[in-house]
């Protein structure tokens, strides 16, 4: 029985530092200007400094990521519900082929590119993925997602309408 009480609370205490969605939504450039990049893939280009004025949600992803394709229902929903919020998202795939065959099945009518060589990723320390950052009007990095959301939660709805 000891040993059942030990492995649970191992699993207990482990489990969630393993997990994308646990390493901390408090980045250590919270609060400060987001870092500027501009990524371009051939298709698309995005500019993160061009949308200054808006309220930016900025999705670092990638199509064999399990938490990205499970969160991105409510992500596409989000920018339906939420027309006003920019939301940038930036693809680590290295096969455009596979990337391009993920937007179009899955209908993504966010904006996107494609960034193989992590450029963008790189300036915001991010090397797990789905990774979230608010950025508000002012460019300024105000909340880090980690992991897969549920972007229909009401307290998340409310901060991204506060930006």
């Amino acid at each position: 029985m000891r040993f059942s009480r030990f492995l649970a609370l191992l699993l207990t205490v482990s489990l969630p530092l393993l997990s994308a969605c646990n390493r901390g939504a408090h980045p250590a450039q919270l609060n400060i200007p987001a870092p500027d990049f501009t990524v371009s893939d051939g298709a698309s280009t995005i500019h993160l400094a061009s949308y200054r004025g808006h309220p930016v949600l900025l999705n670092f992803w990638w199509s064999q990521c399990a938490p990205c394709i499970e969160e991105l229902p409510s992500l596409l929903q989000l920018h339906r519900d939420m027309p006003n919020l920019v939301i940038l998202a930036v693809s680590i795939d290295e096969d455009p082929d596979a990337y391009q065959q993920f937007i179009t099945r899955r209908h993504v009518d966010l904006i996107t590119v494609r960034d193989p060589s992590q450029s963008a990723p790189k300036l915001f320390h991010t090397d797990m993925w789905p990774e979230t950052y608010a950025i508000d009007q002012n460019g300024v990095i105000r909340r880090k997602f980690v992991g897969a959301q549920d972007w229909s939660i009401p307290e998340i709805r409310t901060f991204l309408k506060s930006l």
